[in-house]
Parts: structure tokens; C-alpha cells; sequence
């Protein structure tokens, strides 16, 4: 376990398991507030976008978040999107076009689309899967093939094939389970690394140690 003080925000907008989030950080060395106030952002050593529900509720929500967002990870510092926060990371997504509300536009530090499993059954994907990682990345030290665990039924398809860190299956549909923008500061995980027992506490202390 880490001996590390990293301060981390977990982002609070509404739409979030913080508790869960806060201690596996906590269990991975790290020293967390959770917070409402963008202003926190830009004096912490690394920020969680946690989020579980629909694209277009998660972008309303953070939109007071999305200027503080943006500097922080164009400064070149490390965020950290979780499921429903790791989509929101991207463009657009499909799911509000699905449910009639038009185009929501996502945060757009990773350039690319969610879009639903179309011939996966059943949907959401939810429980165990096994992560094949395909490009170097911290985040994803000493987990290849490991199980994560996963609830969703949108999935990252990132513009540049190079952002996808690690790939998962499910029903025989390929799907980003890790995203990564070009310098390595914002990424994401489909899966909820709180919920992933050591893999994902392992992921959080990779996270934790890039704060330092």
C-alpha cells in the first residue's frame, strides 16, 4: 500500500458512488475531498470524475465543472473519469440521440463517441470481465488479463485507435475498457475500479503514485 499524501477531488456533481470511490483512494494511500466547488479543482494533484447513469444528466450536471475540467487536464495534470465519468470524457455520445434529447456535447479531452452494444446480449453488461491491455500506460501496471467489474451498456469508441489503453470482450463485441488522451494525463476506466477488489485497488494506487 502506498504511503502517499496526494491530494485527490473526487468530483461531486450529483451523479456519483463518492463514498465507494473515496475509500478505495483512501485504501490506495491517497488523501481525499470530495467536493461541489470547481474552484477545488485547480489546487489538487489529481481529480476523479466518478458517475453512474445517462450521458446527457452527467453533462448537465457537470456543465458549472467543465471550464475547471478542461484547464486542469490541458495543464497537462492527471484526471481520472469512472464508467458514466469516463464517457463524458469524449465527444458525444449516442445514448442522448436515443432517448430523443438531441446532441450533448462531452467534455471532448478524448476525441470520440459512446455508442450501445448492438449485438451483445444482454444488455447492460454487468458483473465480471477480463482486461487485455494494449498499450503501455501507468494506469494499467500489473493488470493484464485481470477482471474488473463492469455495468453499462454504452461503451468509449475513441477517433484515435491509440487511445484505447485496454480492451475488454463481452458476447463477442471488442470495447475500450481504458482510454487515454494522446499525453497520458486524462484517462478513463469503463469498468468501476472500486468495486474491482485488487485489480481495481491496484488501479487506484497506480493513479495515486501519478499524482505524486
Amino acid at each position: 500500500m502506498s504511503d502517499s499524501s496526494a491530494a485527490v477531488v473526487v468530483v461531486d456533481y450529483g451523479l456519483g458512488n463518492l463514498r465507494s470511490v473515496t475509500r478505495g483512494l483512501e485504501r490506495a494511500g491517497a488523501d481525499v475531498t470530495i467536493s461541489e466547488d470547481p474552484a477545488a479543482i485547480h489546487d489538487a494533484d489529481g481529480v476523479v470524475l466518478p458517475g453512474v447513469g445517462a450521458f446527457r444528466e452527467g453533462m448537465d450536471n457537470a456543465g458549472p465543472y467543465r471550464d475547471a475540467l478542461t484547464e486542469y487536464a490541458e495543464a497537462g495534470r492527471p484526471l481520472f473519469g469512472i464508467c458514466l465519468g469516463m464517457q463524458m470524457l469524449l465527444t458525444t455520445s449516442e445514448e442522448a440521440e436515443r432517448e430523443g434529447q438531441g446532441d450533448v456535447e462531452g467534455l471532448d479531452l478524448i476525441p470520440g463517441r459512446n455508442v450501445r452494444f448492438t449485438d451483445a446480449e444482454p444488455i447492460p453488461q454487468m458483473g465480471w470481465n477480463d482486461l487485455r491491455v494494449e498499450r503501455d500506460h501507468s494506469l494499467v501496471d500489473g493488470v493484464d488479463g485481470n477482471y474488473a467489474y463492469f455495468v453499462h451498456s454504452y461503451y468509449a469508441v475513441p477517433d484515435d485507435e491509440a487511445a484505447v489503453v485496454a480492451a475488454t470482450e463481452y458476447d463477442g463485441e471488442r470495447f475500450a475498457s481504458v482510454v487515454a488522451n494522446e499525453a497520458g494525463n486524462v484517462f478513463g476506466t469503463q469498468f468501476h475500479p472500486e468495486k474491482s477488489g485488487e485489480t481495481g485497488l491496484r488501479i487506484l494506487q497506480n493513479f495515486v503514485e501519478r499524482c505524486e
